[in-house]
């Protein structure tokens, strides 16, 4: 059943560095994210449960890696969907070296620009404000549009 296949990850976390943004010679973008997402283990010898951080290598491809290079900053909450892909390389050493990594197809943004860093670990915002979005709108989406005066009889169903 080959055609089964599925590839697909959903993660939450905080970024661990600010993004690397770089283009290629083709002039495209890719912009590089670290996330921490914490899981939970019980320790063997306390039989206390314990946060394990999971590191992770995201790459955003396009305008929306420059939309993350530009308003995202290391601590900043975030959601991706994606992909994992595999790589093999070899280092300057010559030795063989493998890794797996995200390729998001869409990046959210959690909290508010002043939750990096503040360690609350959800990626929302604590404070009452109600919470706003980083990324600028088209406010043009809002604008009413007025309405054409008629009679019933102009609906078509």
């Amino acid at each position: 059943m080959a055609g089964g296949n599925i590839n697909r990850v959903i993660i939450t976390g905080n970024l661990t560095r600010d993004p690397e943004m770089r283009s290629l010679p083709s002039g495209t973008s890719l912009c590089s994210l670290r996330i921490a997402c914490n899981g939970r283990r019980q320790n063997r010898d306390t039989q206390q449960w314990e946060d394990v951080p999971n590191y992770f290598d995201v790459t955003v491809w396009g305008q929306q890696g420059e939309n993350c290079a530009r308003y995202l900053s290391k601590g900043r909450g975030v959601a991706v969907d994606g992909r994992l892909q595999w790589r093999e390389w070899q280092d300057q050493q010559g030795n063989k070296r493998q890794s797996v990594d995200i390729v998001a197809e869409s990046v959210q943004f959690l909290g508010g620009r002043d939750d990096a860093g503040a360690g609350n670990g959800n990626g929302f915002s604590s404070s009452a404000r109600a919470a706003e979005s980083d990324v600028p709108i088209d406010t043009g989406d809002f604008d009413r549009t007025p309405v054409a005066a008629g009679s019933d009889d102009d609906i078509p169903f």
